[in-house]
């Protein structure tokens, strides 16, 4: 969450924060996952100011939506044999007829 200060010049001062959540995620609902790592690592950390909550959560997203989208090639690359043998014609027949249905 940024909180950020605005107003300064006019002598008022107003606040206000932003709160961005990846889709889904519901702060209600965390957990904590927790990781062992060299101490010359939580030093480097440290010494670097990074906030390692932050990029290891962006790295876990990341990750998730890596192998998401590599699982769904994977299920469209068993669905092709299927898919090549309708022809185009036949797609866009069905969605006209889908389409005056409505």
């Amino acid at each position: 969450m940024k909180i950020k200060r605005i107003g300064k010049k006019t002598g008022k001062t107003f606040y206000f924060s932003l709160l961005v959540l990846p889709i889904g995620e519901n702060m209600g609902k965390s957990v904590t996952v927790s990781t062992k790592i060299p101490k010359e690592l939580k030093e480097k950390i440290k010494e670097l100011k990074i906030k390692p909550s932050r990029l290891l959560r962006k790295a876990l997203e990341d990750e998730i939506r890596r192998r998401e989208a590599e699982k769904l090639a994977e299920e469209i690359d068993k669905l092709k044999p299927t898919l090549d043998k309708v022809s185009v014609e036949e797609i866009v027949k069905s969605i006209r007829e889908d389409r005056d249905r409505r």
